[in-house]
């Protein structure tokens, strides 16, 4: 844990597991916007040892029955940004869990692609 990251904040986890914690976004995208953290200060998904991943996606299993009851998504966005180019603005590594409703934004359609908002649709006629 680092004293100085906003992140190193198990006494706000919502849940937990041996390597791992969830907590409440502070600024959700949408209802319900879960973090899900490796407890070892570590920057990047890449830097997490396998029993770290292990923990981490026990976890976001975890969340998403929590999720599930207490705000009945429609569906899940899950992302993890890994650097400043890919928009990580706190370097300790989070998956973002964040559910989904319907008409929460006019077109979903390309979920994460969205990052990058020119390519988030797929050209006309053209499916993956």
């Amino acid at each position: 844990m680092s004293a100085d990251c906003p992140f190193c904040r198990l006494d706000q986890a919502v849940l937990k597991n041996e390597l791992a914690y969830a907590l409440f976004d502070a600024h959700p995208v949408t209802p319900g916007h879960l973090l899900i953290l490796p407890k070892r200060h570590v920057a990047s998904y890449f830097e997490a040892t396998a029993e770290e991943k292990s923990a981490l996606l026990s976890l976001l299993e975890v969340a998403k029955r929590l999720l599930d009851e207490q705000y009945a998504p429609d569906g899940y966005n899950i992302g993890v940004n890994v650097g400043e180019a890919a928009g990580q603005t706190v370097m300790h590594l989070h998956l973002h869990l964040i559910p989904r409703y319907q008409g929460d934004v006019a077109q979903p359609r390309g979920g994460v692609r969205g990052v990058i908002p020119e390519k988030q649709s797929y050209p006309e006629g053209e499916a993956p």
